[in-house]
């Protein structure tokens, strides 16, 4: 539609429009239109800048109605995912039945036909499954921090990554704090020459002269509190830096342990073979019942061990499916569940966005056994 010409009472029309969101792209187009045609000029400027200035001001709400719609995308996606893993676990279970029919005490009793149809149910009932699992990876991936295939399947060389990191922060700091110091002192000097000079000044100089020197105060409070803070920073990444090599010695010690550990289920089991002992009667009494779940323990330790804040038995079994396709999730979980003392699960978040997550507690329950 044709835009209407200038008048104080259309600007007063359209000014309120400005502020209404119904109205804002009509109000809007007829502001553009009117400072096309020449309509600002001296008398009229005023009333064009409070228009423009009500247009400024609706950023802010266009800023916020993005970040209510960008809120509601994440809880959305959250949702989806929630879901997904619950699908994802009833995929689990019903593939657990079919391999559970497919065992020889079951499977005797079944007709052909009905073997034959066992047989392509699990298949697709895997490959469903499947796609679901790496649809809901590659969220996780998403969400979790960048990590390459290196630092997740060797965690010594990500925490020497971290430490090479730190040690360059806190030189940063250090740098930093030596330039302030210098900066600090400069503004010391100076403050002591305006002092002097102030005494033998006019008295026109001496107001600019105080001025000067205020300006300088400030500056120098300014500087004192950003070396206040610099300071701080530099302590923080020292402990955060300690903290690095403690972990990379702890890392580095149950690495030993588990390898110490493994040798000596090793010797169990060449002992046993010449005393011709059974080996299930030894393994009978421990929650580790062969070498490959001590194998697993070793790598789930390795594995939560970077992930102090814990991992979901989704993801620890994504992880260790890399490494051998045939490792079950039910398995997993079971033989985690088992180790009390060196796995802990804990529930994290709340509502709608509540998830269990492993942690590993080993450290504290050496102290414990």
């Amino acid at each position: 539609p044709p835009v209407v010409h200038y008048s104080d009472h259309e600007c007063s029309v359209v000014a309120e429009k400005l502020k209404d969101d119904t109205k804002f792209s009509e109000a809007i187009q007829t502001l553009l239109t009117w400072i096309e045609r020449g309509e600002v000029n001296r008398r009229t400027a005023n009333n064009f800048y409070s228009m423009i200035q009500s247009a400024n001001s609706h950023i802010r709400r266009l800023i916020n109605e993005k970040a209510a719609h960008e809120k509601e995308m994440e809880e959305a996606k959250e949702k989806f995912k929630l879901a997904l893993s619950g699908i994802l676990v009833q995929f689990e279970q019903i593939v657990a039945v079919y391999h559970s029919a497919s065992k020889q005490k079951a499977w005797d009793h079944f007709t052909k036909a009905q073997r034959k149809n066992i047989s392509v149910w699990c298949k697709q009932a895997e490959e469903i499954r499947n796609i679901h699992n790496d649809e809901l990876m590659g969220i996780r991936r998403e969400e979790e921090m960048e990590m390459s295939d290196e630092e997740i399947e060797d965690p010594s060389e990500m925490k020497e990554t971290e430490e090479s990191a730190l040690v360059s922060q806190v030189e940063a700091l250090k740098e930093e704090n030596d330039s302030l110091r210098w900066q600090l002192d400069a503004y010391r000097n100076e403050v002591e020459l305006l002092k002097q000079e102030q005494g033998k000044a006019t008295r026109d100089e001496d107001t600019t002269k105080e001025q000067q020197m205020k300006l300088l105060q400030q500056a120098l409070q300014g500087m004192q509190k950003h070396l206040l803070k610099v300071q701080e920073e530099y302590k923080k990444r020292e402990a955060e830096l300690e903290k690095v090599k403690e972990d990379k010695l702890k890392i580095e010690t149950l690495l030993e342990n588990l390898k110490e550990q493994e040798g000596s289920t090793s010797r169990v089991c060449a002992c046993s073979q010449e005393k011709e002992c059974p080996v299930e009667k030894t393994l009978s009494n421990s929650p580790v019942k062969s070498e490959r779940e001590v194998l697993l323990v070793g790598i789930i330790s390795t594995f939560l061990h970077v992930h102090p804040f814990g991992a979901s038995i989704e993801y620890i079994c994504s992880y260790l499916q890399r490494l051998d396709s045939k490792i079950c999730t039910a398995e997993v979980e079971v033989l985690m569940t088992r180790l009390q003392n060196t796995f802990r699960q804990e529930l994290s978040g709340v509502g709608a966005s509540l998830e269990k997550r492993w942690k590993f507690c080993g450290f504290d329950g050496l102290k414990m056994t």
